[in-house]
């Protein structure tokens, strides 16, 4: 028995050494571990340029505190950079107001006719018209954001002017109809992707059940990938919130707080639009161009919680789906 378990343990380091030893053997596990570590540091380089941009952005935003003060900052609700120095205010509450109402007002829009899209092209339309209209859609996202502003501007800026007879027509509802079209595309493709992964026997099991196919699209398909349909409109609302040029172009640019406070036929002006139009002429190292930097850090804060609060949401429905 001993011998048999010696000749054993011989021809078994034997095959190992002649692996070892085989060119073959050797070239792919030097190319399965330049694998692996190439991925590794494709996400170490991903992490260290977020970590790079935030810190970037949290050295120049962080010092307009040293001269202005954090309520005033947050909650002034007057710009005045280019005043002479004894009006001039900082209060960003208007662009803030702005850039969410311009959002949610596009996420609204585009929420409800994404989502019916998506459930058409996976679910009810046939496979020559999914093939024909999913990449139709798809182009909506290659279209620059200038194009959309270029168009806004022509054609829905002259018809909410008269359409509503208002003084003009670059307003917060113009800016959310351009981004609706715009972050269209993102909740359509995620969300389709996320319905047409449903597996195929959770929708079996329920027509043969009784269901109708409404019915299981309602209490089935639709719950099922509600993960992925959340991390679409998540998606969409990173898009919207950080859209510069096409709501430079079309929402008026006032930073002003609208009167009344829903009055979505009022100029406004989104924090991105606040950056790309003033950053030229700030001086650098200057007040303003500390401030322009502190809205920028304001935006990356907006973006990082509501991932993180749509991250939690997701995880605590995946939990949910496992134990049923």
């Amino acid at each position: 028995m001993m011998m048999s378990d010696s000749a054993s343990y011989k021809s078994k380091s034997k095959n190992l050494f002649s692996k070892i030893i085989d060119p073959q053997y050797l070239w792919k596990t030097i190319k399965t571990f330049g694998i692996k570590e190439f991925l590794l540091i494709c996400a170490s380089i991903s992490v260290f340029a977020v970590l790079f941009v935030f810190v970037f952005l949290f050295i120049e935003g962080i010092q307009v505190f040293f001269e202005v003060s954090p309520i005033e900052f947050f909650f002034g609700t007057t710009w005045r950079p280019a005043a002479i120095p004894k009006y001039r205010a900082w209060g960003i509450a208007p662009m803030i107001i702005g850039s969410l109402m311009v959002s949610f007002g596009a996420l609204a829009v585009a929420i409800v006719f994404g989502i019916m899209a998506a459930i058409y092209i996976a679910e009810v339309a046939p496979p020559q018209i999914r093939d024909f209209v999913k990449p139709i859609i798809e182009i909506l996202a290659g279209i620059p954001s200038v194009v959309y502003g270029f168009f806004g501007l022509v054609i829905l800026v002259p018809w909410i002017r008269e359409t509503f007879n208002v003084v003009v027509g670059e307003t917060a509802f113009t800016g959310s109809l351009i981004l609706s079209v715009m972050i269209l595309p993102t909740i359509v493709s995620v969300s389709e992707d996320a319905i047409s992964a449903v597996p195929r026997h959770l929708k079996e099991g329920s027509l043969a059940l009784g269901a109708n196919e409404f019915q299981t699209l309602k209490a089935v398909v639709l719950p099922a990938a509600l993960s992925g349909i959340l991390a679409a409109i998540v998606l969409a609302f990173g898009r919207a919130i950080g859209e510069t040029m096409a709501v430079l172009m079309v929402t008026g640019g006032s930073p002003i707080i609208p009167s009344p406070f829903w009055n979505y036929l009022s100029p406004v002006r989104v924090m991105t639009a606040s950056i790309a139009a003033e950053m030229g002429e700030a001086v650098q190292g200057g007040t303003h161009y500390h401030a322009l930097f502190a809205i920028g850090i304001v935006l990356f804060a907006i973006t990082f919680v509501l991932n993180n609060v749509a991250r939690r949401v997701v995880r605590k429905r995946i939990k949910m789906l496992k134990r049923l």
